[in-house]
């Protein structure tokens, strides 16, 4: 070999296993591995950067994860005077095959553990001249590590996600099963194939939100990883901030386009759309600009499984199942608009029209429910203004019933503490305005996820306001008071001072477990202690009813 491709190849070799070996120590720290993680060490990059006044003069960078293009993390190492004597034939010719020949062999025989190395590794080497630049890269693949890593997800895939419940996998391996949904050397990048995974560990996670919540990001990131990495940047360069916006290539400078992986990224587009609406718009736009027809079909009309549009001469309506939208223009602002209106929701939902829809409004009435937490968004504005009208209580109760979801959420705001589960405009509108609907009301609080929204904790305020506190609504009261989160407070101005009315409140408590009963008297008489208080200063005929609340609950 040239000696200055040696001695330049002996420093760089001497700076990787530098790093390597702190790596290592690292690594080898590591005790919880998923069994989804071959490895963790994918990519290596050398590069020569040259001097501002001489071009010899410059640094040995070492990265060892692919870099961002705004950031510089390489190691940085000096370098000889033998970096004059190298020309591009000799790095190209002896220099980088005997780098690759060095890598090689430490990737496939190293001491380190066993998840230094992933089962794929990309080695880059580039080279900055005087005017121009030199780059090589070589792909490196261990076979037996992707054999193993094969067979693990299938037995990953049998046991732990098509098995039944209560069988889940562990937290850690989410990231890893997402990841390993989007690898074409594990699994075929079709939506026949990935859909049914992703949709399975879903509905096993459904009644744990965080852990749901969780599941939902890793696999949005993944999807986005193969869009924006395997797929866009084929045919589209990066531009604006940070890169995230994109310019079709010219002609000549894209790939040839494959329509299966057209069809896999309009099926990403649509899955991150119930995370990232904006990203799916996004995507379904650049597949518009590829020619994809239906892409803009999406765009336009949705998926095609329901009817997009309405039109009288009172409302004008349509729908996109796709974008889970849903636009309303109130043409007459009259009962009989707004029935239209509520008709034209009920059958799409009864045809199984996403429930977490935004719903667009164009309405010159602009009224809302008397509840603080809740977002002035149109969907909250069309159930109010909906709601002036007792005839279309029946419409707006049948829309309720196919509206509500535990854990579920409309998409009219940012995800946030104002968001709300489908359905709650309407049940807050009708349990405000007619005692017809109480029982409506209880389920909704029977279902309300307590734990992720809030916008319910202040509804038996003006509950009251509306109804007052009898003994009729005592069941319903404690069932508003239940379905509010731990951070509710107590309540103001409420008066429990008949004897009728403890009668009510104790009747309800006995049958309640403990916890129950605790929340109920903190919303009421703020804890057990102000309750004991107030039964001491009590000189009426209502101390004896208060004392059998107190030893109720105490």
């Amino acid at each position: 070999m040239n000696q200055a491709a040696e001695a330049f190849l002996n420093d760089v070799w001497t700076s990787i296993q530098d790093i390597y070996q702190k790596e290592s120590q690292r690594i080898s720290d590591i005790k919880d591995w998923s069994r989804l993680q071959a490895g963790i060490k994918d990519y290596l990059r050398v590069a020569w950067r040259k001097g501002k006044l001489n071009w010899a003069n410059g640094k040995i960078h070492v990265d060892i994860h692919e870099p961002f293009k705004w950031s510089d993390d390489s190691y940085k190492y000096d370098a000889g005077s033998y970096m004059e004597e190298l020309t591009e034939e000799i790095l190209k010719q002896e220099f980088f095959p005997a780098l690759c020949e060095r890598m090689d062999s430490l990737f496939h025989f190293n001491d380190y553990d066993p998840h230094f190395f992933d089962y794929r590794f990309e080695l880059v080497f580039e080279f900055e001249w005087k005017q121009s630049m030199q780059c090589h890269s070589h792909h490196f693949v261990n076979e037996r590590k992707l054999e193993s890593l094969k067979q693990e997800l299938d037995h990953f895939i049998e046991t732990k996600i098509m098995s039944e419940l209560p069988v889940r996998p562990h937290e850690k391996d989410d990231f890893f099963f997402a990841h390993c949904l989007v690898n074409l050397d594990l699994l075929e990048q079709k939506q026949e194939v990935v859909e049914p995974l992703i949709q399975r560990l879903s509905d096993k996670l459904r009644s744990n939100k965080e852990r749901s919540d969780s599941w939902t990001y890793h696999y949005t990131l993944a999807l986005r990883g193969w869009a924006e990495e395997r797929f866009l940047e084929k045919y589209f360069d990066r531009t604006g901030h940070y890169g995230m916006d994109w310019v079709l290539k010219p002609e000549q400078d894209r790939q040839e386009l494959k329509i299966e992986d057209l069809d896999f990224f309009l099926f990403v587009a649509l899955k991150m759309g119930n995370r990232e609406p904006d990203t799916r718009k996004k995507y379904l736009d650049l597949a518009i600009q590829l020619g994809s027809k239906q892409a803009m079909d999406y765009v336009k009309r949705g998926s095609g499984r329901f009817e997009n549009g309405y039109k009288s001469s009172l409302i004008q309506a349509s729908a996109n199942d796709v974008l889970q939208a849903i636009d309303i223009r109130i043409v007459s602002e009259e009962e009989a608009a707004y029935g239209e209106a509520i008709d034209f929701i009920n059958s799409l939902l009864r045809e199984g029209f996403p429930k977490g829809y935004k719903l667009k409004l164009k309405s010159s009435e602009k009224h809302y429910l008397p509840l603080k937490k809740l977002a002035k968004s149109g969907l909250h504005q069309f159930f109010a203004n909906a709601s002036r009208y007792p005839a279309l209580f029946p419409k707006l109760a049948e829309y309720a019933e196919l509206a509500m979801e535990e854990f579920a959420w409309y998409g009219d705001v940012e995800p946030s503490e104002k968001s709300v589960m489908p359905g709650t405009y309407a049940v807050f509108a009708l349990g405000l305005s007619s005692s017809d609907y109480f029982p409506l009301v209880q389920r909704y609080m029977q279902l309300v996820d307590t734990e992720h929204q809030s916008a319910q904790d202040d509804y038996a305020i003006p509950f009251m306001e509306a109804h007052g506190v009898t003994v009729e609504i005592m069941p319903v009261l404690v069932s508003l008071l239940l379905g509010s989160g731990e951070g509710a407070k107590p309540l103001k101005n409420i008066a429990i001072d008949r004897e009728e009315l403890v009668d009510a409140l104790i009747a309800e408590l006995a049958a309640m477990e403990d916890y129950h009963r605790e929340t109920v008297i903190y919303r009421i008489f703020g804890g057990n202690k102000k309750l004991a208080q107030a039964v001491k200063k009590e000189s009426s005929s209502l101390k004896d009813k208060l004392a059998q609340l107190l030893a109720l609950v105490g």
